[in-house]
């Protein structure tokens, strides 16, 4: 075949280390390897349009017709291999390096040549393990199509290149570091990759009223509607917590929809006026900034409720229209009979999110109250197993009595509405507590059944499935949790699981970074010094674990070996030994 030029992204890989790798292990690293090409590499190459070009014997050669494709494939194939070598030593692990470069190239006889091909392979060299360099071209042209932060390394000198090369590092780990990235510093900047069906933000409503009291009513109705939307298995909705971090806050759509990785943003304002509200909502396409859907509502207060419903209808048709009118009807939720119940437990969410013990008295207060006005209103119920919950991981300790309370109240939320999501992961929640694993897995999934975006659903999932033995499939879920809850303000819980599911899986230095990354966000929880302490034992580490463990008490003044019993019945016998293991390493421990 005669030679031809053309333009093409090439992607450039090897393992690294793999004389090291080959010396320790030259029958077992080969077999893996082979398997990592056969059931993963070529059929992701092949899923975008790619061709691999050559192999050697630890990398490869291809080329993409689209350097978005390529760039894509990288960061899926770098993700995916986290997981598949999960399972072995640190030290034994396959990591690939990837550089992609856009250039012209010559193509002949099935093969490429030219500058092109060996700025991707100086790219490569340049990678860590498990990551992606990019040259910037490359860059240029995925910016603003790629929900990935791009890290600028300056020019660089590379062999038998005349010109410096611009290079970018590119951040494709989760925004909770410890899950997916070797480097949890670049990692932390990722912004989130769309997900596969119509996605959307949910942002709070502005109050328009001179009265700073209408503040809950506006939150309310954009929860509300965030709850109602999250019913929706055909759409993607981001969590409470992450879309009310840019309340108070002028910050530009599209960026919001890179940082949470959503195609679409609901926005709107709420004015009170006597008894008449008037309510203005629109959604915006993130990426382009146009308004595909706005209307305003002027109603009675009373009527509240129904202008939520009209709004989610609204929204749900613009942004998937082929939603079936059965599935359309399960998402409206039942609303309380007093709106002073729901203004109540509006207060008490927002007292909770606060995580003091005062905002939580407060809460508590707050939550009975609604309970008074509206005892057939669940969320009071499930309020308040949430205070009790929340005062556990502020002080790190509870008594047996305050889980059959929870347990208590979750079950009467489920006996008031069945179909409420929310009750059956509250209920989930306290069943895990007093060690019923399998109905606390079968709580998990009717909440997902019903609403299949539902954080505390997925966090409960993940943190059943650590504790009952299958950390792995914990931190799969733990990871859907903080996808669809990426800015999460008060993440240490979540975190403090995964470093649990880190070390069962004997993950130690992970598991270690994990605790250290709730411990940066909320120093005041002493859960994740706790596991810190134990994951510093099995390193080795015990100066370090003993001054984690100090740091617990000062908290909470509560030893590991009572933190440790009191967990018994919530761990397989054979975790709560591994978890003393850690201790007497450290020397912490004489149990």
């Amino acid at each position: 075949m005669p030679a031809v030029r053309r333009l093409t992204a090439i992607l450039a890989a090897d393992v690294a280390g793999y004389s090291r790798l080959m010396g320790a292990d030259e029958e077992g690293t080969h077999e893996r390897l082979k398997a990592h090409r056969r059931e993963l590499i070529d059929p992701k190459i092949g899923e975008h349009s790619g061709r691999i070009v050559k192999t050697t014997g630890d990398g490869m050669l291809a080329e993409f017709p689209s350097v978005v494709d390529a760039v894509r494939c990288a960061a899926e194939l770098q993700r995916t291999m986290i997981d598949r070598e999960a399972g072995m030593p640190e030290d034994r692990r396959i990591r690939f390096r990837m550089g992609i470069n856009l250039g012209d190239v010559i193509a002949e006889d099935d093969d490429i040549f030219g500058d092109g091909v060996n700025v991707a392979a100086r790219l490569e060299a340049l990678a860590e393990p498990g990551g992606i360099c990019i040259s910037r071209t490359v860059r240029d042209q995925v910016r603003d199509k790629l929900s990935f932060a791009f890290e600028d390394l300056g020019e660089q000198s590379v062999k038998n290149i005349a010109r410096p090369v611009r290079v970018y590092r590119v951040g494709v780990g989760a925004p909770v570091t410890v899950l997916s990235a070797e480097a949890p510093e670049a990692a932390a900047n990722a912004l989130p990759p769309l997900p596969d069906k119509p996605s959307v933000a949910v942002l709070p409503f502005a109050n328009m009223s001179s009265d700073p009291e209408q503040e809950f009513f506006a939150d309310g109705i954009a929860e509300d509607i965030i709850t109602a939307l999250s019913r929706y298995p055909s759409l993607f909705v981001i969590a409470r917590n992450s879309s009310f971090t840019y309340k108070g806050r002028s910050v530009d759509v599209k960026q919001i929809g890179r940082e949470l990785g959503v195609r679409y943003v609901l926005e709107g304002s709420l004015r009170k006026s006597g008894s008449r509200i008037r309510v203005t909502a629109q959604l915006v396409e993130a990426e382009t900034g146009k308004h595909a859907w706005a209307e305003r509502y002027d109603r009675d207060l009373g009527e509240i409720f129904a202008v939520q419903d009209k709004i989610t209808e609204a929204v749900t048709i613009a942004v998937a229209p082929a939603i079936a009118d059965a599935e359309l009807q399960r998402a409206m939720r039942k609303p309380p009979e007093s709106l002073d119940a729901w203004a109540a437990y509006q207060r008490g969410r927002w007292h909770i999110g606060k995580r003091t013990l005062d905002d939580l008295a407060l809460a508590e207060r707050l939550f009975q109250k609604a309970i008074d006005l509206d005892p057939g209103f669940t969320g009071g119920y499930t309020g308040l197993a949430s205070v009790h919950a929340t005062a556990f991981d502020l002080k790190g300790t509870r008594p047996s009595e305050l889980n059959n309370l929870i347990l208590a109240l979750a079950r009467r939320a489920i006996a008031l509405d069945p179909s409420n999501a929310d009750a059956r992961s509250c209920l989930g929640n306290a069943l895990r507590l007093v060690g019923d694993y399998k109905g606390a897995l079968a709580e998990a999934q009717r909440a997902l059944t019903i609403n299949p975006n539902l954080t505390s659903a997925h966090d409960l999932l993940g943190a059943t499935l650590i504790v009952s033995g299958q950390p792995k499939e914990g931190l799969a879920a733990l990871e859907t949790c903080m996808r669809l809850d990426p800015r999460h303000p008060n993440s240490a819980s979540q975190l403090m699981r995964i470093a649990m599911g880190l070390y069962f899986l004997r993950e130690y230095e992970r598991s270690a970074e994990a605790a250290r990354e709730g411990i940066r966000l909320f120093p005041d929880f002493p859960n994740n010094y706790r596991w810190l302490a134990a994951a510093l034992g099995q390193l080795g580490q015990g100066e370090e674990a003993k001054e984690a463990l100090e740091k617990a008490v000062a908290v909470a003044p509560t030893s590991f070996d009572t933190y440790v019993r009191q967990r018994v019945p919530w761990h397989r016998p054979e975790d709560h030994a591994h978890m003393v293991e850690g201790l007497r390493k450290a020397g912490l421990s004489k149990e």
